[in-house]
Order: structure tokens, then C-alpha cells, then sequence
């Protein structure tokens, strides 16, 4: 399985390598997380470079992709060559979720199409703005499409792919480990709480053809 983070330039840190963490606390030889971006480089918002693990052309084949947010993001959403490299990102079989202004470019490309949103609050009224409902609350999944409002809700995001894909205990044992000394049990309750009404009761079986 090959679980994406879709990062562009301007991204932010947060997005991006709180859920690179948490998915790759699971060891699996078949389980492979990659930053995966349309440059061989990307600088985030506050100057740090990094280089991709995998380009676009892996997106059609990957398990489950999730989509950051960053500073540049409204100018990507109006990019026509960009979005229609996008547009192989496939629900009917894929796990796909977006952070914050991420949540724009799945508005874009017409996944949100009738499914209501979560996103940060600069970012609001540019998804309503695309015709989506913005929800005040940090995480919303229906069938295979999940978003989050706020830096931090990135580890909903990942532990949502974690439990679909896995189960609920192995996305509470990542959990588990992140979570701060003293504050564990009440940190992955209130994180399981957030997802588990959009868990289906068994890990979802996705084919992947990586």
C-alpha cells in the first residue's frame, strides 16, 4: 500500500509531517508513506526545503493520499495544468483527505461535490465560495473522502487512514505513541471520539496496484 502526502510549494510543516509521522509509526513491509509532490523540491511556508519521494505520476496508484494545505494553496486551486494532473485522484478507490486549504483543492476538482467540508478559518470562505459547506468541527469523513480544519486535526487525518485501512487499534496504538507523557488515554480518546463516527466496524479492503 502507498499512502501519499500531497505537498507544494509554500506548504506547512504541520500538515505534512505530523502525518508523515504518525502513518509511518506503522511497520509493514506492504505499508510505504511518501511526501509526494509535482517538483523535485518543495520549501514550506516558513523556508524549509525538502525533496519529494515520489512525483505525480504515482498518484493514480496510491492507496490513500492525503492533500496539505500551505501559503500558496488558493493560487494552486486556479491552476487548470495542476488540477487536471489532479484529476486522476479517485474516490471509488481511494482513501483521500485533505488539511485546511487542502480542502479547497478537492473542492476544485469536484470531489466535494453535495459533501459538506472542513477547513481552517482563512481558508472558509474561499470553499464556500466554491459552493461547499464549511462545518465547524475539525474532521469530516463520508464514504472515502475525509477533511480537517486545523494544523493539528492532521492527526485525525492520519489516524483515519490508519483505521480504515487497518483497524481502530492499530490507529490508536500510532496515536498512542505521539500523544504527550501523561495525557496519552484522554489524548487518543478524544482523537478516536473524532473519527469514529465515519469508521466503518471493519478496516476497508483497497485495492492497490503499486
Amino acid at each position: 500500500m502507498h499512502l501519499a502526502i500531497l505537498t507544494f510549494d509554500g506548504f506547512n510543516e504541520l500538515d505534512s509531517l505530523i502525518a508523515l509521522g504518525i502513518l509511518n509509526r506503522i511497520k509493514r513491509s506492504d505499508w510505504r508513506v511518501s511526501l509526494l509532490a509535482p517538483t523535485p523540491w518543495v520549501t514550506s511556508m516558513n523556508g524549509v526545503r525538502l525533496e519529494r519521494q515520489a512525483g505525480l505520476d504515482e498518484l493514480a496508484d496510491c492507496t490513500a493520499v492525503l492533500v496539505g494545505s500551505g501559503s500558496r494553496t488558493r493560487e494552486l486551486a486556479r491552476d487548470a495544468d495542476l488540477l487536471e494532473q489532479l484529476a486522476v485522484l479517485d474516490p471509488a478507490r481511494q482513501l483521500i483527505g485533505a488539511q485546511c486549504s487542502g480542502t479547497l483543492l478537492l473542492a476544485r476538482l469536484g470531489l466535494l461535490d453535495g459533501v459538506p467540508g472542513c477547513t481552517d478559518l482563512t481558508t472558509k470562505p474561499w470553499v464556500q465560495e466554491a459552493g461547499i459547506e464549511v462545518l465547524a468541527q475539525p474532521f469530516f469523513a463520508r464514504g472515502n473522502l475525509a477533511t480537517a480544519g486545523g494544523c493539528l486535526a492532521s492527526s485525525y487525518l492520519a489516524a483515519w487512514v490508519i483505521a480504515r485501512l487497518l483497524g481502530r487499534e492499530a490507529a490508536a496504538e500510532a496515536l498512542h505513541y505521539v500523544a504527550p507523557v501523561g495525557e496519552k488515554e484522554d489524548y487518543v480518546a478524544r482523537a478516536l471520539g473524532n473519527i469514529e463516527p465515519y469508521l466503518d466496524h471493519k478496516p476497508l479492503e483497497v485495492a492497490c496496484a503499486c
